[in-house]
Formats: C-alpha cells, structure tokens, sequence
C-alpha cells in the first residue's frame, strides 16, 4: 500500500478518468504497449500517476499488477443519528486511493433484500452494534450485523471483489448470527459461536466453513468449541499459520482464548503468552506475523512464536482505544479516536513511520480492510 496521504480528498469518480484525448498514444515511443506495460510496471504507481495521462490510466487497467489501497466500512456520525432508525442504517463503503489521495465510493450493494445495517440505534446511541467484515482473496465480506429489531441482519454473506468491482451473494447460513467471532485463514471464511434471533447452546457451540476455493459454495460444519462463551461479543477470529486463533472478550479484561487448528479439525487451548497480552484489536500480515493493539497502553505489538510473547514495535497515544485493525505488506491500520480517525504504522522501516488518516466527512469508521485497488472498467 502506498504511503503518505496528507490531504484526502472526497472523490465520486475514479482518479483514473482523464481526458481520452491521448488514448491511442503509445506509452513508451517506439515500443508496443504489451512490452511497454512490463517495462512500467516496475516503476513505483506514485511516479506513474504523475507522470502523464496515458500512464495514470495505465495504473487502473486490468493489465497493470494492482497496488494494495485502503477500504473502510462507515457509519453517520452519531449527530446524524437523532430521530429516526432510518438515518442510521445507511451504512457506506469507500476506497482510499493512496495515489490521487481521494475516497472512492464503492458501487452500491445490492438492495434486494434491502441491507439494513445498524452501528448505532438512535435509542443507544452511546452503545456501538457490531458490524462485523473481514476479507479473504479479495474479497471484503460483511458476515455479521444487526437490524433495528436488534436480530441478525443477513442471512448470507454479502461480498464485494475488488478486481470486478462487483458485490456478490455467499451461501446461506444454516443460522444467521450475530456477536460471532468470525474469520478466515486459507481462502476460506469461519464462523464460530455467536447469537441468533434468541441465545442457543448449540449456536453458541457451532463453528461452520465457507471455502471459497471450492466450486460447490455451502457452509460446512466443523469442530464444535466446547462451550458457549464465545457468544458474549463480537470478536475477531484470527488466521495465523494455518491455525484460527480468538479471545471471547475484546480489551484488557478477563478473557478465555482459544485456537483452532484447520488441518486437523480440532480447538487446543491458547499458548498462555498468547493469551496474555491479547488486550485490544488483532491482525496479521499474510498469515505469517500477528499483531496486537495494546488499547490501554496504546503499544502496537508482534507476537514472538518461538518465545510465546509479545513484542512491542512502537508505543503511541493516538492508538488507545484501537476498536479494529488490518495488515499488509509492512503496514497496520487501525481504527481510532471512536472511529474518527486511522492512524497507519509502517512495521518494515527503520525507524518506524507513522501518519493518520481521517475517514470521508460526516461518517466514523466502523472496519478498516486492505486489498488491491479497484480497476477501471471500460
């Protein structure tokens, strides 16, 4: 993901769209655009877009390797929210282009059923209801949500590609849920505990597959937690070396963790290091590095497997009270300040770098995801 936008600008178009004028131009004389597309793909894409039109559109083809960008899944503030349920379902997705430094709408999902999301009700506006996404093969799906008669809001997940620009149906949940913890690790996405229209043992108990390698697309059921604890909040279910790792309780409180191992179909118990300085958001980078939001002391910090401990990578004000984070290739993204603002770490340079981010006016983030940009459609 690139790096470095001081000043973000809201923008209902592509930053890719320019005058056609030079459409036919070649993007390197005397070379044909397939070989001259190779050659510029090497180049850094904030050197591209400055560069010309014909290179800015390039950057936005199918044919030019997609660099990572920012998503977000917003709510209206809470002064939006005073009166009516309905000013408070409209919940927006939007792209961070970290090139043009513009929020890009994302197309609008599909209305039919109607999506009716809610982060805050206008009866407990002080109270935020979970909103739960995660993203796997580029994919960001919404898994889990609650509708103003406070039941589960979807019955299937609702996915959006970032290379087709386009939404897209999962299968059915055998139950629909809420306050689940949620997941995926391996192209695949996971459900475990959580609530329906009224608390069930068995729901509560109940993990469940949906492997989107697999052609024929259905939920599967799978080892069963063994008991029901993990139905208390709305966690994240961490892919990290091809284990499911989660904590029944977000923040710095008394909590139970637990780990799922995919190939064997099994739930062991936390390593205790693990466990213990699980005390905010968690994410990892490619399944391989797993980082934790310390939200009391507002460190960011790495999980050492070898040691079973935690590591801190740098300590910062503005991280306290995290609710949610993401990573990829060498950054963090998280979720602060009650959604206000993002606050962004470079964990790969020396020293470690950071900047803020601050969402599309009027709207609080509820979910900050990373995936490659969209494309231009012609």
């Amino acid at each position: 993901m690139e790096s470095n936008p001081k000043h973000i600008k809201e923008n209902n178009n592509d930053p890719s769209s320019s005058s056609s004028s030079d459409t036919q131009n070649l993007l390197l004389p005397g070379l044909p655009n397939d070989l001259a597309e190779r050659c510029l793909s090497s180049l850094p894409p904030s050197l591209l877009f400055s560069v010309c039109h014909s290179w800015r559109r390039l950057l936005y083809s199918p044919n030019f390797p997609p660099f990572l960008s920012l998503y977000v899944v917003l709510s209206p503030l809470p002064e939006k929210c005073n009166d009516k349920a309905t000013s408070c379902n409209s919940i927006e997705f939007f792209s961070l282009d970290p090139i043009s430094s513009s929020w890009i709408p994302l197309p609008r999902p599909p209305q039919n059923p109607p999506l009716r999301l809610v982060h805050r009700h206008p009866s407990f506006l002080s109270r935020k209801l979970p909103i739960q996404s995660l993203t796997v093969s580029n994919n960001l799906v919404l898994i889990a949500a609650t509708t103003p008669q406070f039941v589960p809001a979807l019955s299937c997940p609702l996915a959006f590609n970032s290379q087709s620009n386009n939404w897209f149906f999962g299968p059915k949940f055998s139950i629909p849920r809420r306050w689940c913890a949620a997941g995926s690790v391996g192209g695949a996405v996971y459900i475990a505990s959580g609530v329906g229209q009224h608390y069930r043992g068995d729901i509560g108990r109940s993990m469940e597959e949906w492997d989107l390698k697999n052609d024929n697309w259905k939920w599967e059921k799978k080892a069963q937690l063994r008991d029901g604890r993990f139905s208390r909040e709305a966690t994240e279910a961490v892919g990290f070396k091809g284990k499911l790792c989660m904590v029944n309780v977000k923040g710095s409180g008394a909590k139970e963790g637990a780990v799922y191992e995919v190939e064997s179909n099994k739930w062991k118990e936390m390593p205790a290091g693990m466990l213990a300085g699980w005390n905010g958001p968690a994410a990892t980078m490619n399944e391989d590095e797993m980082y934790v939001v310390d939200e009391t002391r507002g460190t960011l910090n790495k999980y050492d497997t070898e040691n079973d401990r935690w590591k801190e990578v740098i300590e910062l004000p503005d991280l306290k009270l995290a609710e949610q984070i993401a990573a990829a290739r060498g950054k963090v993204c998280a979720a602060c300040a009650n959604g206000k603002r993002i606050v962004v770490v470079d964990v790969v340079s020396e020293p470690v770098r950071i900047w803020m981010v601050d969402p599309p006016r009027g709207f609080e983030v509820v979910a900050v995801h990373v995936l490659p940009r969209m494309s231009k459609q012609n």
